[in-house]
């Protein structure tokens, strides 16, 4: 992971987990299922935008790394995590 994007990542799954807290109390108080359901697709807006950045820095960090390296296999556990990583979410 990119030192200079930690704190970034980190402060937005601070806030990911405020409104996390949000949706928990907005639940508690039986509030209008609608913007419930608003609130939770902002969630999972946020952790997708934090997924890209993770996903970014892993290109230009860990597989970059990878590549100048020369180490074919790095390059390919490199590879096979990405593809893994992807048949993961496609399920």
């Amino acid at each position: 992971m990119d030192r200079e994007n930690k704190p970034r990542l980190l402060n937005r799954l601070n806030r990911i987990e405020g409104q996390v807290r949000g949706v928990t109390r907005m639940v508690e108080e039986d509030r209008y299922c609608i913007d419930i359901l608003t609130q939770i697709q902002a969630v999972r807006a946020a952790l997708a935008k934090v997924e890209t950045e993770m996903l970014r820095d892993h290109l230009g960090h860990c597989v970059e790394g990878a590549i100048n390296s020369g180490d074919p296999d790095q390059q390919r556990q490199k590879a096979a995590e990405l593809i893994q990583l992807l048949e993961r979410a496609s399920r």
